[in-house]
């Protein structure tokens, strides 16, 4: 079967492993710290394919930012990776094809295939971090929008302008939703600036009221997001994955968005294609890419 040496950039590590065509994780995985310089990330990222790349068909690249139509470059990118990011040449990287896809909707094509979305043509994929990203699915195709940075979530919560988002401006969605919007919510309620999200876990898993309040209110930031979400795009389910994604109560959650949306009740579920999801997505988006060149 063949293979790609699939790599997924984050702002703290770099990850890298073979991905087959089943999206199966055939080797062991590599990790590397990422680099503070985008010419470091890229003198590093030509290390790990040059040690590759004679095995594998392409390279397939999950990456933080927005990457254009033609999944070769980065348009826009985000705070956690270093200035010139987006100048990267990734097709100058290897001697073969190199396909590169936001780090989310490679996720959500993850989830699509082997994971909790298979077999539901409209999905939506949520990255629940220490911010938000997010992949649709729309009949059976990634939404890439004009440019290629469709599913942004970052849309407007209020306008009030009282959380400052990462992308600059004031109470997006991800300002909320994100383990930075629950972190947030645990200082106006307690009013203890050193508090983190692990201490407001750890206080709900420990019945503390006060913790479970500055959950629940979280949560509904979500629920509401996720009601707009599925009003527009009458998904068949919407993933919560990420690292927060999981201490979400899909159930709670499912049935107060039922209640309010005016389209046929969706459903709400975990992710299931595992903390690699990234690098499996990249590379099977990268096999249906170049499988349909190579039929033209």
């Amino acid at each position: 079967m063949k293979k790609a040496l699939s790599i997924d950039i984050g702002g703290t590590k770099i990850y890298a492993a073979y991905v087959n065509e089943a999206g199966e994780i055939v080797s062991d995985i590599e990790k590397h710290a990422t680099p503070k310089t985008s010419e470091e990330i890229i003198e590093k990222l030509k290390e790990i394919i040059a040690n590759h790349e004679k095995e594998v068909e392409f390279s397939a690249i999950s990456t933080a930012g927005g990457v254009n139509k033609e999944n070769t470059k980065v348009i826009c990118s985000t705070a956690n990776l270093p200035f010139g990011y987006p100048k990267t040449d990734f097709s100058a990287l290897s001697n073969k094809p190199v396909f590169v896809e936001n780090d989310a909707n490679c996720a959500a094509w993850a989830e699509y295939k082997i994971g909790s979305a298979k077999g539901y043509d409209n999905n939506i994929t949520l990255t629940l971090g220490t911010g938000v990203g997010g992949g649709i699915i729309v009949d059976g195709k990634l939404l890439k929008g004009k440019s290629g940075v469709a599913g942004e979530m970052h849309f407007k919560m209020s306008m009030d302008k009282k959380r400052h988002c990462s992308c600059g401006a004031y109470d997006c969605f991800e300002i909320y939703a994100s383990g930075n919007g629950l972190r947030i919510t645990g200082i106006e309620l307690t009013g203890n600036k050193d508090i983190t999200t692990y201490d407001i876990i750890e206080g709900v898993d420990k019945g503390d009221s006060t913790m479970l309040r500055v959950y629940n209110i979280w949560q509904n930031y979500i629920i509401a997001g996720l009601i707009g979400l599925a009003d527009i795009f009458d998904p068949d389910c919407i993933v919560l994955s990420g690292s927060m994604g999981k201490f979400c109560d899909v159930e709670y959650m499912q049935e107060l968005v039922n209640d309010e949306i005016v389209t046929l009740p969706t459903k709400i579920l975990h992710a299931t294609s595992g903390n690699y999801a990234g690098m499996i997505g990249a590379a099977l988006l990268g096999f249906e890419k170049f499988s349909q060149a190579c039929s033209k």
